[in-house]
């Protein structure tokens, strides 16, 4: 298993040829508490950069960006009764969506965890 992150804050855990996707701790920092999420059906597919989800906190609204190109194989339905878990578990239980990888040579423009430690550390 790797994990790859992308500028927007979203972390890529990548298993064979399927990832999971969700925010980032320093992305929920941000944000506040969550409030509301919407996450994409099974079936759909995106382009790597496409809007794939929503979130909402008290602060603010932001999409999810899909960081890869791919289909959908999951949302994270339990996102929908308890939104906070992206407070909670914002790199575990709190995931937005599973996703098949449509191109594996995308994953080598994210980044891997101290190149994106490295990148937040400039913008603080």
């Amino acid at each position: 298993m790797t994990v790859k992150y992308t500028e927007d804050h979203e972390w890529v855990l990548i298993e064979g040829d399927n990832a999971t996707i969700g925010i980032t701790e320093y992305a929920q920092n941000a944000l506040g508490d969550i409030v509301f999420v919407e996450v994409p059906e099974a079936g759909t597919e995106f382009s790597q950069g496409d809007d794939a989800a929503v979130v909402e906190s008290v602060k603010a609204a932001s999409e999810v960006y899909a960081p890869i190109s791919g289909e959908i194989t999951e949302g994270n339905a339990a996102l929908e009764d308890e939104p906070a878990l992206v407070n909670t578990s914002p790199e575990g239980d709190g995931w937005f969506f599973k996703m098949t990888i449509g191109d594996a040579a995308e994953l080598e423009d994210l980044m891997d965890e101290k190149a994106y430690n490295e990148f937040c550390e400039g913008l603080d």
